[in-house]
């Protein structure tokens, strides 16, 4: 029988491995862009599952970014039409989509994503394809390294992490402080090394380090050892998801330090999450709505006027991210992606949402990072950074 079994399955397991290891670069027949045709751009994005509101957010940014682009009669004669695949905040899922959108759907570039751990399945078809990817919200280094196609237009961890250590030691001034990591997440683990890093290298002391998975509900064990090596304060570099658990939890184990941590908190589940819990909490990120310039105020009525919320740094970021892309095609003067990835590389003081962005010479946006803290369940801003 184990004979049979093996005899049957063996072609399809060779499918299964040819198709594994294809990159999805064949584009659709008749390739090329007539004149006339729409400008088909890629997005993909975690629209369900444990990091949907990251998803939504940047997609509904995305999407009212292009919307103004058509208004204003799109790019190089064309309309552009926005391809979005849900990822489904699950491993795997986003190298499919992108795949599919670049074999199937034919796009000329790819928008997304949020979390680092997604942007790095996906990076490397690009790379491969030559299209040209850039991530709204990805601030994994590793991301960009992928290759010469890959962009984003947000900081990266090794300034965020450094943003927050200098914040600690100098406007909360902890001289001790616990680090609580997610072990399944890139993001968590890169933004962690770089905090300690600057902490320490500061005058600092790391005096308890615990981990726990994506996914976890229950932070009691982890919580009481730091309890016991009585912290100054906690640095949680997680997805709202689990920190507001965390929070919840590390309040009712009588904790009573300062929590924080990075973009990765930003979302508007975390305080019905967490709850008084966040209370005094503190995370950096990409912008604050309370930014008093022209442009970030009329991005702000706009989107409220069309989703009833305000919008939070995933979607000013998703909408500077199509911006910077339109930019860029327009300088290029094509869609082809050589010429497109050039242009984004030679990206310099362009005014978005989030602040002027510049590309550099490793394709990350050199920016400012902002504070925020959580008062009366809102989220208010403290203080820029800047590079």
């Amino acid at each position: 029988m184990k004979l049979l079994r093996t005899q049957i399955f063996w072609p399809v397991l060779v499918v299964a491995a040819f198709l594994a290891g294809t990159t999805g670069c064949n584009k659709p027949s008749g390739g090329g862009i007539a004149a006339g045709d729409v400008i088909k751009v890629g997005e993909f994005a975690s629209l369900t599952g444990s990091e949907a509101t990251f998803g939504q957010s940047s997609h509904q940014g995305t999407q009212m970014a292009v919307d103004d682009l058509n208004a204003a009669g799109g790019l190089l004669g064309r309309q552009i039409q926005l391809l979005t695949e849900d990822d489904q905040s699950q491993a795997g899922q986003p190298a499919t989509v992108v795949r599919k959108l670049i074999s199937r759907d034919g796009v000329i570039a790819i928008l997304g994503e949020v979390a680092s751990s997604k942007s790095l399945e996906a990076a490397p078809i690009c790379q491969q394809c030559k299209i040209p990817m850039i991530s709204p919200a990805s601030t994994n280094p590793k991301v960009t390294e992928t290759g010469d196609y890959i962009f984003r237009v947000c900081f990266i961890d090794p300034f965020q992490g450094t943003v927050m250590a200098n914040f600690a030691r100098k406007t909360l001034k902890l001289k001790t402080a616990a680090v609580l990591a997610d072990v399944k997440s890139d993001y968590s683990l890169g933004l962690a090394k770089f905090f300690k890093e600057g902490f320490t290298a500061d005058g600092g002391k790391i005096v308890v380090e615990q981990n726990y998975s994506a996914g976890d509900k229950d932070f009691n064990a982890q919580l009481t050892a730091i309890k016991a090596e009585s912290p100054d304060g906690i640095f949680v570099p997680g997805y709202y998801t689990e920190v507001g658990l965390i929070a919840l939890q590390a309040r009712q184990l009588g904790i009573t330090v300062p929590i924080f941590g990075g973009d990765g908190w930003e979302s508007s589940s975390l305080v019905p999450i967490g709850g008084k819990s966040l209370e005094g909490c503190y995370f950096s990120t990409h912008y604050s709505p309370e930014d008093t310039s022209p442009a970030v105020q009329d991005f702000v009525k706009r989107f409220r006027a069309q989703h009833q919320e305000t919008p939070d740094a995933m979607a000013a970021l998703g909408y500077d991210s199509a911006m910077i892309l339109a930019d860029a095609i327009k300088r290029a003067g094509s869609t082809d992606g050589t010429k497109v990835a050039a242009a984004l590389a030679a990206t310099k003081d362009f005014a978005g949402i989030t602040g002027k962005i510049t590309i550099d010479a490793n394709r990350n946006a050199s920016k400012p990072a902002v504070i925020l803290t959580i008062k009366d369940g809102q989220f208010k801003y403290v203080e820029t950074i800047a590079p």
